[in-house]
């Protein structure tokens, strides 16, 4: 199923989840359940006799003509910081490292973590604001996002698989001159607007275990990365194991897996972006994320 949070005509937000058709958006509260936003709603869902309610409205006709409604970020306003991985394909971090080596030569024998700061969620079709006046050399990077379903506390290997809700499309979008020149990288990779995300939540039993997905990024409909998720240099499920024995995540967490080689500061000259460009971020079975900068 995939599960949106939907804007109407008269401005008011509703969470639901789109048809198997794929032509309505159907509100949760068809169901008897008042769900303020999607954390809420995946929290709900955890609990198996709402996700299988779920799935009778998932193959009705009721609730709204999708084309007359405005998706949201599925996730608009998350309740913490986006967890991030930094340079987890291997490819990648060959590039950044030849990028600036000072900031991005990172051994791989353990993840590596940073939080992203995230005010509020862009859409598919939002555009992005580019901070000219802040930003020189700004950046895309499409990724996995894996939206955790219930509280994971001290998760066993190979159980991962059990606390995820589904999977969603990020771009962690980057001011590559801020994150290189404050040797960290939450100021750079946490501006207003900076995480566009989305369509919608794919719930986790739509898509096998672990992911072995095409990920791919365009800028102006040239191809910029092609991978798959499969070559995670740190699995989900390590990374939602380790991240566990010490901290309790909770539903609704986001945890963005890393990107691929291609991002713009691995092309000799760098290709980073520019106002007008626009960003597709594609994840197979998953869907579309585009985004224009301006």
């Amino acid at each position: 199923m995939k599960f949106v949070t939907y804007e109407d005509e008269t401005g008011s937000m509703d969470v639901g989840i789109v048809n198997k058709a794929g032509n309505k958006a159907i509100s949760l509260r068809e169901m008897g359940l008042e769900c303020r936003d999607m954390t809420e709603a995946v929290a709900v869902m955890s609990e198996s006799k709402y996700f299988e309610a779920a799935k009778v409205l998932w193959d009705s006709q009721s609730g709204r003509d999708i084309c007359s409604v405005r998706l949201l970020a599925p996730i608009l306003y998350p309740a913490q910081d986006v967890i991030c991985l930094g340079v987890n394909y291997k490819a990648h971090a060959s590039e950044a490292a030849a990028y600036e080596k000072e900031a991005f030569d990172l051994k791989a024998q353990c993840p590596v973590y940073f939080s992203k700061r995230v005010n509020r969620a862009a859409a598919d079709g939002e555009d992005i604001f580019s901070y000219p006046q802040l930003v020189e050399k700004l950046d895309y990077e499409v990724e996995l996002a894996v939206i955790i379903g219930r509280e994971a506390k001290n998760v066993k290997k190979g159980q991962a698989y059990q606390y995820i809700f589904g999977y969603t499309i990020l771009n962690d979008m980057s001011a590559r001159d801020l994150q290189t020149s404050h040797k960290q990288w939450y100021f750079g990779k946490s501006l207003d607007g900076f995480t566009p995300m989305g369509p919608w939540i794919v719930t986790a039993d739509e898509i096998s275990y672990p992911p072995k997905l095409l990920i791919q990024s365009y800028v102006n409909d040239e191809l910029r990365q092609s991978s798959n998720t499969e070559r995670l240099i740190f699995s989900i499920d390590d990374v939602i194991c380790e991240l566990s024995q010490g901290m309790t995540l909770n539903p609704g967490t986001i945890i963005s897996m890393g990107t691929p080689e291609g991002v713009g500061m691995g092309f000799n000259p760098p290709k980073f972006l520019n106002p007008g460009d626009t960003v597709k971020c594609v994840i197979e079975n998953i869907g579309i994320l585009t985004n224009k900068i301006v």
